[in-house]
């Protein structure tokens, strides 16, 4: 067993196993450490050289934000490449789930096998995740913590093992909250399900038969989807299947990998771990910026609706866009064809400022106006974008000044329900 510093852009790991045997890497779910595959270590090891690694701010591991599962799935390869691992088998539950997607989909070359557990194409909807956001960036992880026993384990499961529940609510309230609300961003962007077909390596589904977060449902989408799948219901588990039935998940871990990956076993060269400050060599040359040859030519530039569209829908929440275009008929269609256009795809889109900063410009633009029906869901939006309830208060408390204290009277009661509606702990 080895573990080692973490440089940046790359993620913490340990190492268990025999330095000659193929390499296993093992993914762990949002809110948990590598410690979640404790029970299936020594198995594995008889086999593998089990490369364990944790999310950034998770498990003490430095709190260097990733918000999105391709950034995280570019990071591991980073630390595989430190550590000669070139060809490699693959496990990961939820959001280490969804990274071994990204993997087979994006660096296929790379994983010989896969396996998935209570994972999913599409995690919930963007607004779950990004409501998840904005409690925790107002309330800490107190309440992701307090939940988390629920969510993770079956009733009987939690009452029997206290010991195991109390490891878990820790596990979450040690977790640095930037990286988990940077982890909450790239689940709400992650969305795969046109693309499941490309994936090419065996793959096993797992998932616990009581598991209400990414269940059985999920995990036939999965299945349905990639055309070298097969699914396996784990009785008796809820979320974290590899704590709960741990004897089950290993047998049919091992079982995979070893039929599955069997034809390559031989051939994968994995050399011994080298020196932690041995340099890495680059994957690949950065290519020449290539200059935009459409900034002086508005007639070759694309059209801003796609793009507008997309962040429309990160800064105000599907929900609300897709009332907002079904009410669209002939008389307001164009309108709103000329928001997500132009609003949303040409001045929100503009790098000049970041999105905290245009929701400061608009909840202030929206006071002076008086326009009180937008202001509250552009509160709900600046939420999302960042901000923390004391600082969209200042920010009215400055309009009171600029603006006229009974328009900030006004909006500090839409935002203060606006508020209080968005940073509601779960029950």
């Amino acid at each position: 067993m080895s573990e080692t510093q973490t440089p940046p852009k790359t993620l913490q790991y340990r190492i268990d196993g025999p330095d000659d045997a193929p390499a296993l890497i093992l993914g762990p779910s949002l809110g948990t450490t590598w410690h979640m595959w404790d029970r299936q270590i020594d198995e594995l090891c008889e086999r593998w050289r089990v490369i364990r690694f944790d999310l950034p701010g998770h498990g003490g591991a430095p709190a260097h934000a990733a918000s999105s599962v391709p950034e995280l799935a570019e990071r591991l390869l980073a630390t595989l490449d430190q550590l000669g691992i070139q060809r490699f088998g693959y496990t990961g539950c939820a959001i280490g789930g969804a990274i071994g997607v990204e993997l087979a989909l994006r660096h296929p070359h790379r994983v010989a096998s896969l396996a998935l557990v209570a994972a999913s194409p599409r995690f919930g909807t963007a607004d779950e995740f990004r409501q998840r956001g904005v409690v925790v960036r107002t309330n800490g992880l107190e309440p992701m913590a307090r939940s988390a026993p629920e969510r993770w384990f079956t009733e009987g499961f939690a009452a029997a093992q206290p010991a195991i529940v109390e490891w878990a609510v820790q596990m979450v309230r040690t977790t640095d909250p930037g990286c988990y609300i940077a982890a909450c961003e790239a689940l709400a962007a992650f969305d795969v399900r046109a693309e499941l077909g490309m994936i090419g390596v065996p793959t096993l589904v797992l998932v616990g038969s009581e598991d209400r977060v990414t269940g059985p449902a999920e995990a036939r989408t999965l299945v349905a989807g990639i055309r070298d799948a097969r699914l396996a219901l784990v009785p008796g588990a809820s979320h974290l299947a590899p704590v709960e039935q741990p004897a089950a998940v290993t047998d049919l871990l091992l079982h995979h990998f070893a039929t599955a990956w069997h034809d390559t076993l031989a051939a994968i060269p994995v050399p011994a771990m080298p020196p932690t400050s041995a340099p890495v060599a680059p994957v690949a040359e950065i290519a020449p910026a290539v200059p935009d040859r459409t900034a002086g030519d508005p007639s070759l530039r694309p059209d801003p609706y796609d793009t507008g569209m997309k962040i429309r829908r990160e800064v105000l929440g599907d929900a609300y866009v897709d009332r907002a275009t079904a009410a669209a008929d002939d008389f307001t269609g164009d309108f709103q064809e000329l928001l997500t256009r132009y609003a949303w795809g040409e001045v929100w889109a503009r790098e000049g400022l970041d999105r905290r900063a245009r929701s400061i410009v608009t909840l202030t633009a929206l006071v002076a106006g008086g326009h009180l029906d937008e202001l509250a869901f552009h509160t709900r939006a600046a939420l999302r974008n960042g901000l923390t309830p004391t600082e969209i208060r200042e920010v009215l408390i400055h309009t009171a000044v600029y603006c006229g204290v009974p328009a900030a009277n006004a909006a500090f009661r839409v935002a203060q329900t606006v508020i209080q509606e968005e940073t509601r702990p779960p029950a």
